[in-house]
């Protein structure tokens, strides 16, 4: 399957992409975006708010190790965050229904690098945190459900993310 050591992964190149998650309430679903991140190939991992962090039991349940693997920041304050992101030059997009968001696939090379920002499970990204996004990208949903479990959409963005990138590149 040409899975790499952890040697080799560590020294590996990683794809322009960060995720951010603010205000995750569940440690099952930041240990599970952190799985998702190792296997997407992502450079770091950034925790706003009260999301918590490693070392956490109910984190490894899900991230398996990937904890370990992906490099990760924590911030108390969202927009100090974003701050600090913008000034390492990257464009940030909140993954979020949202008015004037636009389809997750529409990401062009000037995007990159970017930070994917995805919200509570309950309330998503609040506004003061969407105002400061760069753009606002969306998952269609064509069911009657009008929202992913945020794990599993940080999941589809951020492959599609990487695939756009590696089209391009």
């Amino acid at each position: 399957m040409g899975r790499l050591t952890l040697e080799a992964y560590a020294a590996a190149d990683r794809h322009p992409v960060t995720l951010m998650l603010h205000n995750i309430r569940s440690m099952w679903n930041v240990g599970s975006m952190f799985r998702t991140a190792d296997a997407a190939g992502i450079g770091e991992i950034i925790l706003t708010g009260y999301t918590a962090t490693p070392p956490r039991k109910e984190i490894e349940k899900t991230a398996l190790g990937a904890q370990l693997t992906v490099p990760w920041r924590h911030f108390a304050d969202p927009l100090e965050a974003l701050s600090a992101l913008k000034a390492e030059g990257r464009k940030v997009f909140g993954l979020e229904i949202a008015e004037n968001s636009r389809s997750y696939s529409s990401l062009q090379p000037a995007d990159y690098p970017l930070v994917l920002l995805v919200g509570n499970e309950v309330d998503g990204i609040g506004d003061e945190l969407l105002a400061q996004c760069d753009g606002v990208l969306e998952i269609p949903q064509y069911g009657t459900k009008h929202s992913l479990n945020v794990a599993v959409a940080a999941g589809v963005a951020l492959f599609e993310c990487v695939r756009l990138f590696l089209r391009e590149g």
